[in-house]
C-alpha cells in the first residue's frame, strides 16, 4: 500500500487542493518549530547563564508567542479544511464508485459486485476520513519538518545530527513491519463487512417470504456469526494499532534520550555552549515526532485505504464503449432481437436462449415463460442495459434501414423508453411531481384534466382523495407512506402521461390483486389504443390475452465444451 496514492488525487479533487495546502502548510510548520527550538533556547539561555531580567527578555519572549500562536493557527487551518477534504472527497468518490457501478450494467452487479458496491457507497469509504485528517498531515510533516530540523541539528551539532540520522530509519522499519500485518487485518475486517452487508441486504429483500413462512428468525445467527467476525477482526487490528504505538513510543524515546545523554556530558565538559545544547534538546523530539505520528496514525487510516483500493478497483473496470450514433424515431421503428442468448449471472445457465422478439410500432407483445428462463434478462438487453452474449439487436425503421443497439447513443434512446420494473422506482417527492414531473399549482388546466384523466383510469384518483394533501402528499424514498398497490398506480399513470413511444411493463401485475389487475388491464388498453408499442412480461392469461403477440422465452443449460459463449454482437 502506498502512503499516498496518485490515484487518489486523481479521482478526488478535493484531496488535490488539500494536498497543496497541508504542503504549504507543512513547510511553514518546519520553519515555525525552527525558530521556536532556537527562540526558546535564547531565552532559557539569558535567564539561566547571563541572568537576564524579565524586561530583557520581554522582547524574545514576545517573538517566541508570536511564533507559538503561528504554529497553533496553522494547526486549526489545516485540521479545519482537513474536515471539508475529506467529506468533498469521500462524496467525490462515492458518487463516481456509483455511476461506475450503474455503466457497468446488471451483469456486473449480479456477479457478486452489488454488495460490495453497496458496502463501499456506505460505511467503507467513511473510514477515509482518518487518513486525510490526521495520517496525511503527518506524513507530509514527515517530509518537511523531519529534514529541516535535521539540517539545523547539523549545523547546531553535528554529533547530535549523526545519531539523529543513524536512529531515524528504525522507526519506518518498524513502521512496514507492523503496517504489513496491520493491512492484512484491514483487508479481512473489510472482506467480512462486504459479506455482511451482503447477508443483511439479502435477509431484507427476502423478509417478507421468510416471514409468510415462519423463518424470518433463522438467518439471525448467521449474521451474528458475521457481525462477531467483524468485531474480532476490528479488535485485533486496533490490539496491533497500540502494541506498535508503543513500540515506537519506546524506540523515539530511547533515540531522544542518547541525544540528550551525550549534550549532557559535553556541556559538563564545555564541548557545547549552552544555547547550542538546549536548541538540540528542544529539536530533538521534533525530528522522530511527525514520523512518531505517521506511525500511529496509520492504523486509523488502514480501513479506508483498504476500501480506496477497492474503490480504484471498480473505478478502473473496463466499461464496454457506449454507442454514439442517434436512435431511429421509436415511432416508426421495430426493435429486432434475434437469436439472443446471455448467460445467467452465477449460474451454468443461459436465460434466454436463442430468442427471437420482433416489437412492430403501435402493437402489443406479451414475454412468457417459467421463472429464471430470463424474461427480466430480456427487458434488460431491450432496454440497452445488457449486451447480449450471442444474438443481434437492432432497430428497424419501415423503409429497411437498420441500426445495432449497440451503436446507439442511450441519451437519444431513453428518453423514448417508459420502464416500469417490477418494484416501481419512485424517488422522494410529491405526488403530483412523481406523476406529472411538476406540483400540482404549477400545471396548467390542460395538464391538470390531463392528469386526472389517467389518474381515474388507474384508480389514482382514489388513493389521491384519500390522502391529506391530494396532489401535493410528500412521498419518502421508494414511495414511502403508500402501499405496494397504491405505488404501482402512481408508476402507471406515470407511464401514461409519458411521450415515450415505447411502453416497457415487467411484470405489472405480480404484486396486485384482483382489482388491482383490472388497473392494470386498462392502463394497458389505453396506451395500445393511444397508439404507444407495449412490451409485456406477464404471467396472468388476462394481461397475456391482451397482447397482439406473444413471445415464449427458455432456458438452456450452458454447453459443456469450453464454458464460454462467442460473441456474435455488433460492436462488442
Amino acid at each position: 500500500m502506498k502512503p499516498l496514492d496518485p490515484r487518489l488525487l486523481r479521482y478526488a479533487r478535493a484531496a488535490r487542493g488539500y494536498l497543496a495546502l497541508t504542503v504549504s502548510l507543512g513547510i511553514v510548520t518546519a520553519g515555525l518549530v525552527v525558530a521556536q527550538a532556537l527562540l526558546l533556547a535564547r531565552v532559557l539561555a539569558s535567564a539561566a547563564h547571563d541572568g537576564a531580567g524579565l524586561a530583557d527578555l520581554l522582547p524574545q519572549i514576545g517573538w517566541l508567542a508570536a511564533v507559538v500562536a503561528a504554529r497553533a493557527l496553522a494547526t486549526g487551518v489545516q485540521e479545519r479544511f482537513a474536515h471539508r477534504a475529506a467529506t468533498r472527497a469521500v462524496a467525490e468518490l462515492r458518487e463516481q464508485v456509483v455511476a461506475r457501478a450503474a455503466a457497468l450494467g446488471p451483469r456486473w452487479l449480479a456477479e457478486g459486485e452489488g454488495a460490495r458496491v453497496v458496502t463501499l457507497a456506505t460505511r467503507g469509504l467513511e473510514a477515509l476520513e482518518p487518513y486525510f485528517v490526521r495520517y496525511l498531515p503527518q506524513l507530509v510533516l514527515s517530509a518537511t519538518v523531519t529534514p529541516a530540523v535535521l539540517v539545523v541539528l547539523l549545523g547546531l551539532d553535528w554529533i547530535s545530527a549523526a545519531i539523529a540520522a543513524g536512529t531515524l530509519p528504525l522507526v519506518p522499519i518498524f513502521m512496514v513491519l507492523i503496517g504489513q500485518l496491520t493491512q492484512g487485518r484491514s483487508d479481512r475486517s473489510l472482506r467480512v463487512m462486504q459479506r455482511l452487508g451482503s447477508q443483511v441486504l439479502d435477509l431484507v429483500a427476502g423478509l417478507p417470504t421468510l416471514k409468510a413462512f415462519g423463518r424470518e428468525r433463522g438467518p439471525a445467527a448467521r449474521v451474528q456469526a458475521l457481525g462477531d467476525a467483524h468485531r474480532k477482526a476490528t479488535m485485533g487490528t486496533l490490539r496491533i494499532a497500540f502494541l506498535s504505538g508503543m513500540v515506537l513510543e519506546l524506540l523515539t524515546t530511547l533515540a531522544v534520550a542518547l541525544i540528550a545523554v551525550g549534550v549532557g556530558l559535553r556541556l559538563v565538559y564545555g564541548h557545547v555552549d549552552l544555547v547550542t545544547g538546549l536548541a538540540v534538546l528542544v529539536l530533538a523530539p521534533e525530528v522522530y515526532l511527525p514520523l512518531r505520528q505517521v506511525g500511529m496514525q496509520f492504523h486509523a487510516s488502514t480501513d479506508g485505504v483498504a476500501a480506496a483500493e477497492q474503490v480504484f478497483t471498480v473505478l478502473e473496470t473496463p466499461v464496454p464503449a457506449a454507442g454514439t450514433a442517434a436512435a431511429l424515431d421509436l415511432r416508426r421503428t421495430t426493435v429486432r432481437l434475434r437469436g439472443v442468448t446471455v448467460r445467467a449471472p452465477g449460474r451454468d445457465v443461459l436465460a434466454p436462449h436463442d430468442l427471437d422478439l420482433e416489437l412492430p410500432p403501435g402493437r402489443t407483445v406479451a414475454v412468457t415463460g417459467p421463472s429464471g428462463a430470463g424474461k427480466s434478462t430480456t427487458v434488460d438487453v431491450l432496454l440497452g442495459l445488457l449486451r447480449p452474449d450471442a444474438g443481434t439487436v437492432e432497430l428497424v425503421t419501415d423503409d429497411g434501414r437498420s441500426l445495432p443497439l449497440a451503436e446507439v447513443d442511450p441519451a437519444t434512446y431513453w428518453p423514448q423508453v417508459a420502464w416500469l420494473p417490477q418494484r416501481p422506482v419512485l424517488d422522494p417527492a410529491s405526488l403530483s411531481r412523481l406523476v406529472a414531473g411538476a406540483e400540482d399549482a404549477d400545471l396548467d388546466p390542460a395538464a391538470r384534466a390531463r392528469r386526472d384523466e389517467a389518474a381515474a383510469l388507474t384508480g389514482l384518483d382514489a388513493v389521491v382523495a384519500a390522502l391529506p394533501d391530494g396532489w401535493r402528499t410528500d412521498l419518502g424514498r421508494g414511495g414511502a407512506g403508500l402501499s405496494v398497490g397504491q405505488r404501482q398506480r402512481v408508476a402507471l399513470t406515470r407511464a401514461l402521461l409519458s411521450d415515450a413511444p415505447l411502453v416497457v411493463l415487467d411484470e405489472p401485475t405480480a404484486h396486485l390483486d384482483a382489482a388491482g389487475e383490472r388497473v392494470v388491464l386498462a392502463t394497458v388498453q389505453a396506451l395500445a389504443a393511444a397508439g404507444r408499442t407495449v412490451l409485456l412480461v406477464a404471467h396472468r392469461p388476462s394481461l397475456v390475452a391482451l397482447a397482439d403477440a406473444v413471445v415464449t422465452v427458455q432456458a438452456a443449460p450452458l454447453p459443456a465444451t469450453d464454458g464460454a459463449l462467442v460473441t456474435e454482437e455488433a460492436g462488442r
